[in-house]
């Protein structure tokens, strides 16, 4: 065990068993009941790796205040007409922007709220140096595993997120920071104007709709058919659109809403870049 400092444990209630690494290193690491071990598990295989002394990795992006706002306006969105806690799962609006990198081989996108403060971030997770080459040199990367963990300033996990291996539609798994299932989003078609399901227990709880056929604006619905949600990508002008893999898009969530459906949202949210990214490739 080490004596350096260590992120906060899982909620008292929790008890000694595999969680999402908080540091994000590992997929999940072991709790004890009382501190944060050294035995660590990816890919359904265990192994050591002590807990380092430092809070888990947060995305950042260079982005500034004015932006994040421009962003907002840009979506149609009046700052401050809708207020939250401060917090990203309780925020109404939140503004997601990807790191611009030349070349992608860890997603990484940091979260805003409207006035420009960072909340939280997305961080990719699992990634081995095999699952890396395999980004950099081919598309087959569309097709394999991808596992992200939403995680707040503190590099605490709200949402570990995950999507199994796919042909052709996409399905993304979606537990808490604790580890216990929350429910799934499960595209609905490949063709057309793309459509997701939101369900958990059997129950489906809303949809998220693709209102074009390149499917980067959204309106999310409940089981009734109510708009609940928008997510609306931002343009960041031609230079970068083509030369980096920057996509930045706005999120806004119309009222408070009950779990797991709200949890399901900001998921589908801080996800669909994921689900649907890879596959622009193929779709073309």
């Amino acid at each position: 065990m080490t004596d350096q400092p260590q992120p906060p444990p899982p909620p008292v209630q929790h008890p000694a068993n595999w969680y999402p690494d908080p540091w994000g290193q590992h997929e999940h690491r072991y709790y004890d009941g009382q501190q944060w071990t050294e035995h660590v598990a990816s890919h359904g295989r265990q192994s050591v790796s002590p807990p380092p002394g430092h809070p888990g990795h947060v995305p950042v992006v260079n982005r500034t205040t004015e932006k994040v706002q421009h962003d907002v306006t840009r979506a149609g969105v009046t700052a401050g007409m809708a207020t939250g806690g401060g917090h990203l799962m309780n925020e109404p609006v939140l503004v997601v922007n990807q790191k611009a990198k030349l070349i992608e081989l860890n997603n990484e996108y940091a979260v805003y709220d409207q006035q420009g403060n960072q909340l939280g971030a997305v961080r990719q997770v699992g990634q081995n140096m095999l699952k890396k080459a395999v980004r950099l040199l081919s598309s087959y990367d569309q097709f394999l595993t991808h596992k992200l963990q939403v995680v707040d300033m503190g590099g605490n996990v709200l949402l570990a997120l995950t999507r199994p291996a796919k042909f052709v539609k996409s399905r993304i798994i979606v537990k808490d920071g604790a580890g216990r299932p929350v429910g799934e989003i499960v595209q609905q078609n490949a063709i057309g104007k793309i459509r997701f399901a939101m369900e958990s227990g059997g129950v489906t709880h809303g949809s998220i709709n693709g209102e074009n056929w390149r499917a980067w604006n959204f309106n999310i619905q409940d089981a009734q058919g109510n708009e609940i949600a928008r997510i609306t990508k931002t343009w960041e002008g031609l230079a970068k659109t083509m030369f980096t893999t920057a996509d930045n898009y706005v999120v806004q969530i119309h009222r408070p809403l009950p779990e797991p459906l709200r949890s399901l949202v900001v998921a589908s949210a801080l996800s669909v870049d994921t689900a649907l990214k890879q596959d622009q490739r193929g779709l073309g």
